[in-house]
């Protein structure tokens, strides 16, 4: 770009924000307008806030909040509830990687220090009644705006201790079926069904187009469609403000001759499910039983612009490797269904867990998804790092969940109050904290703490986390047993820990053989990755593997189980069915799309103490991992202070190299960027991918470098 073109690329910049201004100045007005016309229907002596908030396109905690004469009386002393999306996952959110506590003997990814864990308590036992207050009042933590949920006092919060009646998680009696699948590049019309190709015109790329397109091709029954480019949902995006707001109309625009699909079968999943990248139309042929999903590869793997042919020989390769363990194998829609489904055919058969592994309470299933976070993402901006950085280091380890699944918690979980806990000696403590367990915690940093922070407290948000690192700030939080050992046993000085409450169950191997088995498949992939002769076949073997990866993360993340939510449609002319509860998320001249909380369904599969304890300990793994084999610790409390410019979920961003070993095992940590400085210290998540993709570029094109 010349000085010419920038000075001309300024002046419509100029256009484009004074354009923003005016179109943001129309909105106001017209929110105005509305919240005008809202108040003068509540005059009304028989208004309903259940017929108007549908109408304005608004919830019915938004009406009542413009015209509180409107609120209903069960809402009255209510706030609006939290939406939570469910369906083919996160991310984890889930939604990504983490690590596990070790047994007393301590193992390779345990934190370990060089000092006993004293924990710093009460003088005398404390019921639960008493310590939130017997100590003195804590120094606030900036921003504190979001207060995590504790167990009641005893008795009542003695009975969340139990399980849900009539629900386990069972090994399956039944052979999976396979669906037909074809591969389509909505961009070229590629379209690659077995060893077949065709290439359609797709002038819209339509659901109702591609839908007839397919099944036009391919007469003998098609049941899932993958789009491995050209992302359709995503062709109207510059007339939305928001990419979830173009998915949502391409999904529920009109698809005559087919409905959407209510559901069938032992895996039964009914509706769309919006999501902005990755979404799922799930459709069925009116007056027929076709059942068609339209999904996305990226939620398999990064496509790195495979052809369709390469991503069908990559599904192929997929299933033939995990049928060497499980061979009544199975590659479901998407990695989470598989995951748990796999998982579910390595329960056991016999012994104590026969019968299946017991779900818990909803009390303390809904406990555990308000407190226990995924993966950390933390960017440090000067000044706790250099305004100029001497480089950009990325550290990613490699598989990581894959490291931390061989231990986690079975059986009906014991209380350990804060007086429990205080009556116990220093090795009973240990055990416990080594044990798998969720901990009520008040935390202080200690004085001359000059380092990263290493337990998470709420930050305003639904599922927001921070690490408070200035000394002398005390906060409470929830965090697992991995992270508070961690914190008392790091190599620079303890942290001062209260425990307040806990919840500490049997230690168990439920997820162990199912870990191995994929572990296995992702090794055998891995090698042929590397080491086949045909470079369409490594690059098969490379996305099997990453899928492979994504079945362990995403399965994992099926366990934890996040309250559902519902997304429905309703005619124009039926407005007043729209359910009182719905968040109104679209509409055109004839439907409104709406979506509302569900809450916790009856799931044999929840266990977000799985979940919870593997992020804890993947957390935990960042800060502080030893090696065995190599004698030595890495992680982020090893570098000097200052050192560390991010965390996202399994990475750590340094200011310079370390001589950290590696194995090509999960959880070691590959050297997987550097880039030269000075550069300026990123101050946004996208200041920082952009400086991420740059330092992998240069450290794969000048090695010697780096």
């Amino acid at each position: 770009m010349d000085g010419k073109a920038y000075t001309s690329a300024l002046s419509e910049l100029r256009a484009v924000r004074d354009e923003i201004k005016k179109t943001q100045a129309a909105l106001a007005k017209l929110q105005a307008a509305r919240d005008k016309q809202i108040t003068e229907l509540a005059g009304y002596n028989k208004a309903k806030a259940e017929r108007i908030a549908p109408a304005a396109g608004l919830t019915l905690a938004d009406v009542v909040a413009i015209a509180p004469s409107l609120a209903p009386d069960h809402l009255a002393a209510q706030d609006e509830p939290t939406q939570t999306t469910a369906g083919p996952e996160p991310e984890p959110t889930p939604a990504r990687e983490a690590s596990e506590p070790g047994p007393a003997e301590p193992t390779a990814d345990e934190p370990v220090g060089t000092e006993a864990p004293v924990l710093t308590r009460p003088a005398r036992p404390q019921t639960m009644a008493e310590a939130p207050t017997a100590a003195a009042p804590p120094a606030p933590v900036p921003q504190q705006a979001r207060i995590l949920p504790s167990i009641p006092d005893s008795p009542a919060g003695d009975q969340w201790f139990a399980h849900t009646p009539n629900l386990a998680s069972t090994r399956p009696n039944f052979t999976q079926q396979a669906r037909s699948t074809v591969f389509l590049d909505a961009a070229t019309g590629v379209l690659v069904h077995r060893d077949q190709t065709w290439h359609l015109q797709l002038k819209t790329a339509s659901a109702v187009e591609i839908l007839t397109a397919v099944c036009h091709a391919v007469p003998e029954g098609v049941e899932r469609i993958y789009i491995t480019a050209g992302d359709p949902w995503h062709r109207q995006a510059d007339h939305y403000p928001y990419l979830k707001d173009a998915v949502t109309a391409w999904l529920n625009a009109p698809t005559p001759g087919w409905r959407t699909d209510t559901g069938r079968g032992r895996d039964r999943m009914a509706g769309h499910f919006v999501h902005p990248r990755n979404p799922v139309g799930r459709y069925q042929r009116e007056g027929g039983e076709q059942h068609v999903e339209i999904r996305s590869v990226g939620e398999w793997f990064d496509t790195a612009a495979a052809d369709p042919a390469t991503i069908r020989d990559a599904f192929v390769l997929l299933w033939k490797t995990l049928r060497s363990h499980w061979p009544d194998a199975v590659v479901m829609g998407s990695p989470s269904q598989t995951g748990r489904d796999l998982w579910t055919r390595t329960i056991p058969t016999r012994g104590q867990w026969a019968d299946g592994y017991p779900v818990l309470s909803e009390e303390l299933r809904g406990l555990l998804h308000a407190t226990a976070g995924q993966g950390r993402t933390e960017l440090l901006t000067p000044p706790d790092v250099p305004e100029q950085l001497p480089a950009l280091v990325e550290y990613d380890r490699t598989f990581a969940y894959a490291k931390h699944t061989w231990k986690s918690g079975v059986g009906t979980p014991r209380r350990v109050t804060a007086a429990t806990f205080a009556s116990w000696n220093e090795k009973q403590q240990t055990k416990a904290l080594f044990g798998c367990g969720h901990w009520h915690i008040r935390v202080t940093v200690p004085d001359g703490w000059n380092h990263v922070g290493i337990l998470p407290a709420p930050a305003p948000g639904e599922r927001a986390w921070h690490y408070p690192k200035s000394p002398g700030t005390t906060f409470t939080t929830w965090a697992g047993g991995p992270e508070i050992y961690t914190a008392l046993t790091n190599p620079l000085t303890a942290w001062k820990i209260e425990i307040l409450d806990g919840i500490l169950w049997e230690d168990g191997k439920p997820l162990d053989d199912w870990s191995k088995k994929l572990k296995d498949c992702w090794t055998r992939l891995t090698t042929k990755a590397t080491m086949h002769g045909d470079e369409n076949h490594r690059t098969a073997a490379h996305l099997a593997a990453r899928a492979v990866r994504a079945i362990l993360l995403y399965g994992i993340g099926s366990f934890a189980q996040r309250p559902r939510t519902v997304t429905g449609t309703t005619p124009r002319h039926l407005e007043r069915d729209v359910p009182p509860d719905a968040e109104i998320i679209g509409f055109d001249d004839h439907t409104i799309t709406w979506q509302r909380p569900t809450g916790f369904a009856r799931d044999p599969h929840a266990h977000p103490e799985w979940a919870a304890g593997i992020w804890s300990a993947a957390r935990a793994a960042l800060l502080s991992q030893r090696m065995r084999d190599d004698d030595t610790y890495v992680g982020a409390l090893h570098v000097p202070a200052g050192s560390v410019i991010a965390f996202r979920t399994d990475a750590l961003y340094l200011t310079a190299p370390q001589n950290w070993p590696y194995h090509g095992q999960p959880g070691d940590y590959l050297y997987k960027g550097h880039l030269t400085g000075p550069l300026p210290a990123p101050t946004t998540e996208e200041d920082l991918l952009r400086l991420r993709d740059a330092g992998r570029t240069a450290l794969t094109t000048t090695p010697s470098e780096a």
